[in-house]
Parts: structure tokens; C-alpha cells; sequence
């Protein structure tokens, strides 16, 4: 596709122009009162990324770039949203990937321009109805969640219809039926589902100081499946059906909530060599199911959370051929929601050792059949604020969170008549243990403590320990890594709104990629001026990865009035893992030039 600035421009000036002189005309009253409420009742919001890719030798010579012929790539959207009345709204959102989308993002986006979700909604009372695009949660997703994260490059918005109802102030219900976003289509998946949350004290008018809720959930999808063995005694679920339970307490200053959700049988995903690439076991399938519960104390100056999760054989797609993590690393019709429940990092260096999610159920073949079948783990942080005037917290007082994870890869016995053959074998079976924490892949220990000095300078102080089983996580050619890094970040306010950040990171392994070094300086003018360089390093001499050796260096400015934010970047990114919330994509090394635009009223 040949790139057509000539068409950005007639379609994104014709439309976004048009509403931004509505609105200006509409606020100096020099329009006529019809549009000035129309106006009033309309919003736009408006974003545009561009990336402008250049030549660089270290970029070349990794071998895994794949920009292609396209060196300057645009993505936009422009979403509007209009409510008629107290019952009625609508909206659309009109996007655009032109000449290709964004590096390492999905291929299915490939329209120059398109609309790409839209809605009309009614509300009265106690009834919400939802035709077109809608984006919907069960619980806390592990059983259904639809939504959109633009940096991420995914949107899973289900078309079709959503029925909310309050029966009354103790019971409500969702009942929905559709198709997932692919691209500017849908999924050939049908999903359906039904969600109640009952509030049990409430009913029976208990806990004075807190509340008592249940919530149960039912998902399914249905898919046609095309058989590929000539075999008539093989059972194919096209249907798959998922059950969640869950409560809630909550009492005076502490909460817990728990929910357990089972899956029934879905094919087996087999993922194996190179050579076979993946397939599906169309006589084996197995069922999945994932336990959370969640635990947490809060008081002035004090919180406490801890988490522990169990997944097994949770990968769910509303298309099979989307299962596999290779071929769709931005999870792109992922019917649920599994982030890493991990703490997340705006540091550069704290993000080289990122753990990922294991849902399973996943088959490796490099020398012995590896079986994934899922993660169990847990986490904890720890919140305190030493007072003011203490010995510890100064005049200011000082903040301490302190955060712990861990996670372990299922125990599995796998068994079959003939290993040396499993990859055309559909006899490769497995079996878990439940509780068993002892194959370790990731643990960390983060310590954090945030510092105000006196009414114009600030720290904070930050280290980092863990363990990451690189052999597992990414492939058996990596060893176990080891390290720490170590954080300090402070920053000075200026007269005149000014301020200053100077930023310094330090990583250090026992192996891999070894010792880092990596800063960053930031300046603003005002609240709305500010301009940025960083850079990292590995300074090590030796027995270090020639990809690590160069400087990831990026330069930018960003400027926002209002509503409105525009920056400009200019640098070298480092390939791997890109995460937001928890949630992971890869990219590859690139250097380029970046735009960002986004502007709403």
C-alpha cells in the first residue's frame, strides 16, 4: 500500500476541522441555537500517532526488524460521541492505519480509513440496552473482559447486544450476545454470556460497617470447527463454556473477595519445533480453571494487599487460530483478562526481566515434550507513611511501599505410549498438582521510598531484587538470572512553575545481559512546557550479548493546553517486552522518529 498523504489530510481536516469550528463558533454565540446545543451535546475526542523509522546500523544488523518497505507509518482515531436526550446516546469511532499500521502492532487493522466501533444506547431507570460496540467486564475478568488500549494495540470490543437490569437495589444483571472486533470485521466466534451481582447484606441487613456481595457469571463460545483427521469417533467442542462464583466482604477497614472459574474442554494447543510449528490435538482436550483471591487492610498512614492467583489451561480466544502467542503477541481476541500481577515499572532498567502471564495450556518440543499448563503465585505490598515530625519522617514525613511476588510453573506428570512420536500423538495427556509452589520462574522484592527533602526538592529511592528463570520464560538456550537494580530519582521546583528531574538507574546480573547504566533529564518551563533526554548502557566488557552493546538513547518535547497534548520523540528503542498493566506485547529494536497528538471537547 503506497503511502497517501494527499487522503490523511482530506479525511482528517475535512472531519475533525468541521467539529472544531462547530464548537469555537458555537462558544462566542455566533451560531444559531440548534447547533450551539448540538455541540453541547456532542464530543470529540481526537488521537494521532506517527512513526518515522531511519537507517541504523545496530537496527540492520539484528536481523529481526521487520519495517519493511514503509519507513513512515500513521495511526489515528477519531471517536465521537453524541447523547440526544436523558435516554438516548450514540457514537462511532472512525480510525486510520495508512500506509500500514504502527511497527510490531497487529496486521488485521489495514484500512486507510474506516469506522471501527460504533453504539446507540437507551437508559431509564433501571435498564440500560446497548446495540452495536460495547465494552464489558465480568468480575475481575478472568472469565470476560472486552476493552481497548491504544498503546498496546489491541481492541476487543464485542458487536452485537448488552442488556443491564436492576431488579432492584440488591440485584442487577447483564445479559450479552455478539462478536468480537477483528480489525474492521468480526470474529467468526459467537460469544454469550449472563452476569448477576446480588448484595446479600443488604438484604438481610447485616454488616452496618461494610457490605457482602456475590457475583455469578456464565461466558460461552461457540465456534465451527473443521475436522482434519478422517476420523468418526473424535469429539470437537465447538462450544466452550465457562462458570465463574465470586464473593465480596468488605468490613470497616479490611476487604477480601475470592473467585473461582472452571472452563470446560477446549482443543489442546500443541506448540511445538520450529520445523512442526504449532497444531491442535483434535482427540485430547482438557478443561481449565483459575482461583484468585484477594486480601487487603487500609488505614490512615497504612494498607496492606496481598493476591494469590492459580491459572490452568485459561487461554481463550473467540478464534482458535488467535491462540497462538507466537503469531498474535498482542492478544488480540482474547475473550478474558489475565494481567501479570506483578508491580509495574516506569523505569527503563526495571523493565529489561518482565514477567508474563502463563495461562497455559502450551506443548514445547526442543528436546523432551515441555508441558505449560499454567502459573501459581502470589503477591504482597506493603504501604506505611512515617509521620511528620517523627524521627523517620523529617518535616514532611516519608513514604515506604514495600512489594513482594512470586511465581511458579504447575507441577505436570505427562504420559504417553510414544514420547519419541508425541508431536503426531494424540495421547500426550498430563496431570497437576493444585497447590504447589516449587518450580519457580520469577520472584522480585521492590523497595520504594519517596522523600520531600523541603518545599522544593524531592526523592525518591528505589531498589529492585529478583529472579528470572530466562530458560523457561523465553527459551532453553538462556540460563537463570539473578539481579538488582537500583533507582534515584529526584526532582527540584523552580520559581515560576518551573522544575527539574534528574533521574539515575543502575542493573547489575549475575549473568545474561549483565551491568547497565541508565539516566534521565527532564526539564519543564511551566505546567505545560517540558522537554526530556535519557539513555542507557551496557558498560559491561565482556560475555555480553553484541544486541546490548549500543546506546538506547531518546530526546522529546511535549507540550498541553487544555485538553489538548502534543510531543515529539527522537531515539532508539530497545527490542523486547512493552507492557502496559500488566499486560505484554513484543517489539522489535527500531530508531525513528515518533508524533503524538491528542486533543478532546
Amino acid at each position: 500500500m503506497s503511502f497517501n498523504l494527499k487522503k490523511i489530510i482530506k479525511y482528517y481536516s475535512c472531519v475533525f476541522l468541521i467539529f472544531f469550528n462547530y464548537f469555537t463558533y458555537a462558544q462566542n454565540a455566533k451560531l444559531s441555537k440548534e447547533l450551539i446545543q448540538f455541540t453541547n451535546k456532542l464530543n470529540v475526542n481526537f488521537e494521532s500517532i506517527s512513526q518515522w523509522y531511519l537507517n541504523d546500523p545496530y537496527v540492520d544488523e539484528q536481523n529481526i526488524n521487520s519495517i519493511g518497505e514503509e519507513k513512515l507509518r500513521t495511526t489515528h482515531y477519531l471517536r465521537l460521541d453524541y447523547t440526544f436526550d436523558d435516554n438516548f446516546s450514540a457514537g462511532l469511532q472512525l480510525e486510520s492505519y495508512t500506509p500500514e499500521n504502527l511497527l510490531n502492532m497487529s496486521k488485521i487493522y489495514d484500512k486507510d480509513l474506516g469506522i471501527a466501533t460504533y453504539y446507540l444506547q437507551y437508559q431509564k431507570k433501571n435498564l440500560n440496552l446497548t446495540f452495536g460496540h460495547f465494552y464489558e467486564q465480568f468480575g475481575s475478568g478472568l472469565i470476560l473482559r472486552s476493552w481497548e488500549d491504544r498503546f498496546l494495540g489491541i481492541n476487543t470490543a464485542i458487536r452485537g447486544i448488552r442488556i443491564k437490569s436492576n431488579i432492584n437495589d440488591n440485584i442487577s444483571i447483564t445479559g450479552l450476545y455478539g462478536k468480537q472486533r477483528k480489525g474492521f470485521d468480526v470474529s467468526s466466534g459467537e460469544i454469550f454470556g449472563l452476569n448477576s451481582e446480588i448484595d446479600i447484606s443488604n438484604i438481610f441487613n447485616t454488616l452496618p460497617n461494610g457490605s457482602f456481595t456475590a457475583g455469578f457469571s456464565y461466558v460461552g463460545k461457540n465456534e465451527d470447527y473443521e475436522r482434519i483427521l478422517n476420523e468418526t469417533d473424535m469429539k470437537i467442542p465447538e462450544l466452550v463454556n465457562a462458570f465463574s462464583s465470586r464473593i465480596n466482604l468488605t468490613h470497616k477497614n479490611f476487604y477480601t473477595n475470592i473467585e473461582y472459574v472452571t472452563k470446560s474442554k477446549d482443543l489442546r494447543l500443541n506448540v511445538v519445533s520450529a520445523v512442526n510449528g504449532p497444531s491442535f490435538s483434535e482427540s485430547k482436550s482438557f478443561k481449565g480453571n483459575a482461583l484468585l483471591w484477594t486480601f487487603g487492610y487500609s488505614q490512615k498512614g497504612f494498607g496492606l494487599s496481598y493476591n494469590f492467583r492459580r491459572l490452568e489451561n485459561m487461554r481463550w480466544f473467540s478464534e482458535r487460530s488467535f491462540s497462538y502467542a507466537t503469531t498474535n503477541p498482542t492478544n488480540q481476541l482474547s475473550i478474558n483478562y489475565l494481567p501479570a500481577l506483578t508491580k509495574q515499572h516506569d523505569y527503563s532498567l526495571a523493565n529489561i526481566y518482565i514477567y508474563q502471564t502463563l495461562p497455559g495450556l502450551t506443548v514445547e518440543n526442543y528436546q523432551d515434550p515441555l508441558i505449560k499448563a499454567g502459573e501459581i503465585g502470589q503477591s504482597i505490598d506493603l504501604f506505611y507513611n512515617f509521620k511528620k515530625g517523627s524521627l523517620v519522617g523529617g518535616k514532611y514525613g516519608t513514604k515506604v511501599n514495600l512489594n513482594m511476588s512470586y511465581w511458579a510453573k504447575l507441577e505436570t506428570e505427562y504420559n504417553d505410549p510414544d514420547p519419541a512420536d508425541y508431536v503426531t500423538s494424540d495421547n500426550l495427556t498430563y496431570n497437576s498438582e493444585f497447590f504447589n509452589f516449587k518450580n519457580k520462574l520469577y520472584s522480585d522484592l521492590n523497595l520504594e521510598i519517596r522523600k520531600k527533602w523541603n518545599r522544593k526538592f524531592s526523592s525518591i529511592f528505589t531498589y529492585i531484587n529478583l529472579f528470572y528463570d530466562k530458560s523457561y520464560l523465553e527459551t532453553p538456550i538462556y540460563n537463570e538470572v539473578r539481579a538488582w537494580i537500583g533507582v534515584i530519582d529526584n526532582t527540584y521546583k523552580l520559581n515560576g512553575g518551573k522544575s527539574f528531574r534528574l533521574e539515575l538507574q543502575h542493573l547489575s546480573t549475575n549473568d545474561d545481559a549483565r551491568n547497565w547504566i541508565g539516566g534521565t533529564a527532564e526539564f519543564f518551563f511551566n505546567s505545560k512546557f517540558g522537554l526530556y533526554i535519557n539513555d542507557s548502557y551496557n558498560y559491561e566488557e565482556s560475555n555480553v550479548p553484541a544486541d546490548t552493546k549500543v546506546h538506547f538513547y531518546n530526546t522529546g518535547f511535549s507540550y498541553a493546553k487544555g485538553s489538548s497534548r502534543f510531543s515529539i520523540n527522537y531515539g532508539r528503542q530497545r527490542g523486547g517486552l512493552l507492557c502496559v498493566g500488566g499486560i505484554c506485547r513484543q517489539v522489535s529494536p527500531n530508531t525513528g522518529l515518533t508524533l503524538n497528538f491528542t486533543t478532546s471537547f
